[in-house]
Formats: structure tokens, sequence, C-alpha cells
């Protein structure tokens, strides 16, 4: 019996052994903010540990790293970010931590919206891509290949509708370009950290392109593609558990798609317009035709001058526009003002820049999307 006692005793110790082992094996990843958390959670599941550095309800725009967050970098073993400028602050924080591990810069390859209208009032849905939204309400085929025919990564989407076992890594093993560490240190918007040194207030500017790209359905696929590249190239052992993972997770995303376009076709588009605290859902004006108005530009670190407002209360009247929303992250005394002058009810909250908590209803990206959708539809009917 004693014999036995000790057996199992070696047993459940090798177990408890083997379960530390596991969990220190988690790939460690820092992401820039609670949404792309979410996204690399979805495609790395049991294998990751996420820490997001702008946490839920935070605003990417005006966020201070600390010396904590240079810490967490330095032993990460893949960094995720956004890209198109939206994390100014950044590249001095991976330049403080030293760090000379994978980054992936989840916006490569999107199809990118102009940030010239940006805080102007004007609307978004007269972007010349328009066109998109339309394909999406009157196409429920639509497919990768479409959106890949543009997208110089198009051979992965392709690959993932014929065959699951795709191998995401093959092109990063024999494509140098495919480093998106290298891709980092020369994209065209690198110059911020140097604006930063200058320039106090660098991280407000966004340059010539919205960075808000994940309020499209078709660029987050894109992300997904790209934060699996980045964990099999870091962790090569679990190649097909990423390639699944993301293949379902993109599933999920074109059925989400059909279902918001549908439930937004039930409100004409003379009626689909949006007025929020800042420029943030320009990629949504453009793929669901729906109007976005905004006192204040593309960051919410940009003020918004007394004749912008004038003239988007203006445009409000003339327009007969009769809600307004709330953003999860803004100041949104502007919005309570313009709401009273105006007599356009606050039509409920919506997500823009980051999650919201668990028990709420925006805890991950698929509930912020139809969150969102709810809330506008329900405000417009």
């Amino acid at each position: 019996m004693l014999k036995n006692n000790l057996k199992a005793s070696i047993i459940l110790l090798g177990l408890g052994a083997s379960s530390a082992v596991m969990a220190e094996q988690k790939i460690a990843v820092i992401s820039s903010f609670s949404i792309l958390g979410d996204l690399v959670s979805e495609v790395g599941k049991e294998h990751v540990k996420v820490t997001n550095l702008v946490g839920i309800d935070g605003d990417s725009h005006v966020f201070s790293p600390t010396p904590q967050d240079a810490k967490a970098i330095a032993k990460a073993q893949l960094v995720v970010i956004n890209g198109l400028q939206f994390e100014g602050w950044m590249p001095r924080l991976i330049e403080a931590a030293n760090y000379r591990g994978v980054q992936v810069v989840a916006a490569n390859g999107i199809d990118e919206l102009s940030n010239k209208e940006g805080g102007s009032g004007h609307e978004q849905h007269h972007d010349e891509h328009e066109s998109h939204g339309h394909e999406q309400h009157n196409d429920k085929h639509e497919d990768h290949d479409h959106e890949q025919h543009n997208d110089k990564h198009e051979d992965h989407d392709h690959e993932q509708h014929n065959d699951k076992h795709e191998d995401y890594d093959h092109e990063q093993h024999n494509d140098k370009h495919e480093d998106h560490d290298h891709e980092q240190h020369n994209d065209k918007h690198e110059d911020h950290d140097h604006e930063q040194h200058n320039d106090e207030h660098a991280h407000h500017d966004h340059g010539d392109i919205d960075p808000h790209a994940w309020h499209s359905i078709k660029n987050v696929k894109v992300y997904v593609r790209n934060i699996a590249k980045g964990l099999i190239q870091v962790d090569p052992e679990n190649r097909l558990d990423y390639q699944q993972n993301a293949t379902d997770y993109i599933q999920e995303l074109d059925q989400l798609a059909l279902t918001l376009g549908a439930q937004l076709a039930t409100i004409p588009e003379a009626q689909r317009k949006v007025i929020t605290p800042h420029d943030a859902f320009g990629y949504f004006a453009r793929d669901f035709n729906v109007t976005f108005l905004s006192p204040q530009g593309t960051s919410t670190g940009s003020e918004a001058s007394a004749a912008d407002v004038a003239k988007l209360i203006k445009q409000i009247r003339h327009d007969n526009v009769n809600a307004v929303f709330m953003e999860n992250i803004a100041d949104n005394r502007l919005i309570e003002q313009i709401s009273h002058e105006t007599d356009a009810k606050v039509g409920g909250k919506l997500y823009s820049d980051a999650l919201s908590s668990a028990d709420q209803p925006a805890g991950t990206y698929l509930k912020m999307m139809q969150h969102n959708v709810d809330t506008i539809v329900s405000a417009l009917k």
C-alpha cells in the first residue's frame, strides 16, 4: 500500500511539473491595445499569454507608456501593433526596451482609407472606396479572393479556403520581406520616433491614413493572417493550431459581416447618419454605407474648433439627424452639448478604440462589432 501511494504521489508530482512547464511555455505576447489583444488570443488560444499595453476602455491616442511597459516588452517573444501611425509612442518604447524580437504590424496589407477629411464633418461614405459597402450588402458570397486581388498577401486567403492545413509560415521561410521586424524598421511611418523627440504632441498626429482599420471586418481578416504568421515565426511547432484557429475565426468574421450587413440594410441609406465624438468609424462607414460625422478628427488628442462644432450643428439640423452617440474612450461632454442644442437624442454608447470589460457588451471584437450595429440600428429605426 505504501509503495502504491508513493507511486501515485510521484505521478501527481510529475503531472504538476508537466503543467507548470506547459504554462511556462506559453508565448509571451505584448499587444498595443485591447482589440489587438483579443485577436491574438483568438489565433493563439492556449499557446499564448497576452498583455495589452492599453487596457479596456483605454485611449491609445493619448497613452503614455511607463517604465513597466518597457520591461514587459523586453521580456516578450512577440509584439503586435496596429501600425498606420496609430501608436505614435511605440517606436520610443521599443527602443527603451531594447527589444529585438519579432514584431507584427497587424494592418500591413489592408485597404487603407485616406485621413484627409478627418474631423472636418465631411461624410465618410463619399470616399472613393464606397463600393465596398455596396458589395457587402448585395453579395452574400463575397469571399477572400476579391479582397486579396488588391493585397500583396492574396495567396493566404485563397489557400485558407481550399486547404485547412495551409502552411502560413511557408512564405516566411522563402521570402525575406515577410519579416515583420524588418518591415517595422523600414516602414514609411518610422519618422514618428524622430518627431516625438522634437514635439511632445507628435502622438496626436496620424498622418494621411485613418488608423482605425479594425472597424472593417475585411481588414481584420488581414490582421488575423498577419498575427498567425507572427505566431508561427515565433512558435513553428504549433503552426497547425495557429493556421486552424485563424481559419475558424475568419469564418466567424465572414458570418458576422453578413449578419451586420443585413441589420443595417433595414435602415434606409438616407437615415444612416451617425454623430460620434471623434472620427473613428471611417472604415465602418465605407463598408456599410453609413455616414459618420464628428466634431473631432481621427485622434481624441485633437480639439474641435467652435467653427467645426457650429458647422456640425447646422448640418445635423439640415439633415434631420435624430441621434448622436457617445464613445467608451472619449470625453462626451461635447456630444451632450450638441444633443442639447439640436434636440438629437443620445442613441447610446459605441466602442471605438478599445474593448469593454468581459461583463460589458463589448468584451471581444465580435461582440464589439455586434453591439455597435445593434446600438446604431436601434437608435435610427
